[in-house]
């Protein structure tokens, strides 16, 4: 295959990937002519796409236009698989929610972001949620710290060009890996969302590396300073029961 097919061949993917994220919870069928208004392909060229599409299964047909097909359900179901936690991990996270009546997060490095790979809700009705799967930044918040730790200065460097403050922003970066290091925790309050706290520690390999961040997060009236030392207390008697199951996730950590 010549350069020419080669980039050809990554455009139809990525035309192809434009059309299904036009499924969403909100939106669970497409139109044709919508998607060739949203893409601004030519109709034959959708048509074409959403036919390969169709014949692996990750379209389906219906009166009112093209819905997910069985195909994604297969997949869907993969990863679930692949991401789920053990049910004893899922027992920790569950109790600490109820003990502390906010939002439990476990997130991992990928790059210059963090993935969220599990989640138990807060019961309250105001509550912090982030779904399974969401990517997030890392120039920020309580898990970004803690998954910074140990850094090496070249991801520091783009971690910080990816955020609004630009490259000098590496400098309270290094600073909050290293006051995360040398405390245990980390806490952030509104520095990404206003209103929100969270608190978050480490969950580390017998070899010291960290490999996830474990959080809780809520509105920053319900999680004054005051006990933000209590939950990571907690937070780090329930990392250390998790490191000790033998924490895995098929991402894994990325240098």
């Amino acid at each position: 295959m010549d350069a020419d097919q080669g980039q050809g061949g990554v455009r139809s993917v990525r035309r192809a990937l434009d059309i299904l994220s036009l499924l969403t919870e909100d939106r669970s069928t497409v139109p044709l002519r919508d998607m060739v208004e949203v893409t601004g392909l030519p109709k034959t060229t959708v048509v074409r796409l959403v036919q390969t599409l169709e014949q692996y299964g990750l379209l389906w047909a219906t009166p009112a236009g093209y819905t997910a097909g069985p195909g994604l359900w297969r997949w869907a179901h993969l990863a679930h698989t692949s991401w789920e936690l053990p049910p004893d991990t899922q027992k920790l996270l569950r109790e600490l929610v109820e003990r502390r009546g906010e939002t439990a997060n476990l997130m991992i490095r990928r790059d210059i972001r963090r993935v969220c790979v599990a989640q138990q809700e807060s019961p309250q009705p105001l509550r912090h949620v982030v779904r399974v799967g969401d990517e997030l930044p890392l120039w920020a918040g309580a898990s970004s710290k803690v998954l910074l730790v140990g850094a090496t200065d070249g991801l520091l460097q783009r971690v910080a060009a990816d955020s609004p403050h630009g490259v000098a922003h590496i400098e309270q970066l290094r600073q909050w890996a290293e006051e995360t290091a040398a405390r245990g925790y980390a806490v952030s309050h509104g520095e990404r969302d206003v209103g929100l706290t969270a608190v978050a520690v480490p969950i580390r390999t017998h070899s010291g590396v960290v490999v996830a961040s474990l959080s809780l997060s809520g509105p920053s009236a319900r999680i004054p300073d005051r006990i933000t030392g209590e939950f990571a207390e907690d937070l780090v008697q329930v990392a250390a029961r998790i490191a000790s199951q033998g924490f895995d996730h098929p991402l894994g950590p990325r240098t």
